[in-house]
């Protein structure tokens, strides 16, 4: 097996995190959901081009009601930039968050441990993502698995506020204008409960909707990748698109966080 590589790809630049296409050309497989256990199946995106080491990998569930569809632009976007990225089916489209945060867990293991790509992954290195009630469900599956190595709550839902036992660098992006699930009421509690370390931090979008994480937004995207990379694959290189906070982008109406975000060193066996 591949030694766990640390860097993916070129030097960051402005252009290459904001750009439709990362420097990796991306293959999917559909996973059908009668094959698996936990969770409703999916599309699996992975880069084409191993010589690099293994990659981190990251499971996204859409919110309710939504199928993997309304997640779908994040794979080739994501996966393009070096990452296995599997975009989940939930069992139904009405699951809780709770539900939802136990089926990304048991999508990453089927990733790690049975999917056609698991000699490419690095199972250390796993994050969740999530819109709406799977935001809600990416922040309690890191509550639940400290090992996760990042999480990304996009315009989050969810009953419970308190998320202080979160030991997982979680960004966690609210809508301005969300009236599903407002951000005084989810997205802002919910940051505010997190610890300071390893790290958060909380952007907002200037005048967005509820459904902002549904089509493709270079400024979720270039957020999410430098929170992917800096912490799925501890690339510091990608530390200066998060700290200092973003300033003048008419994108973005609040932007918070711990930053400097501290080195951590991983040891592989």
């Amino acid at each position: 097996m591949a030694e766990p590589a640390k860097v993916h790809g070129p030097k960051p630049t402005e252009e290459s995190i904001t750009k439709p296409r990362g420097p990796f050309e991306v293959n999917r497989r559909s996973v059908s959901r009668l094959k698996v256990k936990g969770f409703g199946g999916g599309t699996i995106y992975y880069p084409t081009n191993t010589t690099d080491g293994l990659f981190s990998a990251v499971s996204i569930s859409p919110g309710f009601t939504g199928t993997q569809e309304t997640m779908a632009w994040y794979g080739p976007r994501l996966a393009s930039q070096g990452f296995v990225v599997f975009t989940i089916d939930t069992i139904t489209t009405t699951d809780q968050p709770d539900s939802r945060a136990r089926q990304l867990q048991a999508s990453l293991k089927y990733l790690v441990n049975k999917s056609k790509v698991k000699d490419i992954i690095d199972p250390a290195r796993l994050g969740v993502m999530g819109h709406s009630m799977g935001g809600g469900g990416s922040l309690k599956a890191a509550l639940d698995n400290p090992k996760l190595k990042a999480a990304i709550p996009l315009t989050p839902w969810h009953t419970t506020k308190d998320f202080r036992g979160v030991r997982t660098p979680t960004l966690i992006i609210g809508a301005q204008n969300d009236t599903v699930a407002p951000v005084s009421q989810h997205a802002e509690p919910f940051y505010k409960s997190l610890p300071d370390k390893p790290g958060k931090a909380y952007l907002e979008l200037a005048g967005a909707s509820h459904l902002a994480p549904n089509t493709d937004n270079t400024t979720i995207a270039k957020f999410s990748i430098a929170w992917l990379k800096r912490f799925l694959d501890d690339d510091t290189r990608y530390d200066r698109f998060l700290c200092p906070p973003p300033r003048n982008n008419k994108s973005i109406s609040d932007y918070r966080s711990t930053c400097p975000y501290k080195e951590h060193h991983h040891h592989h066996h």
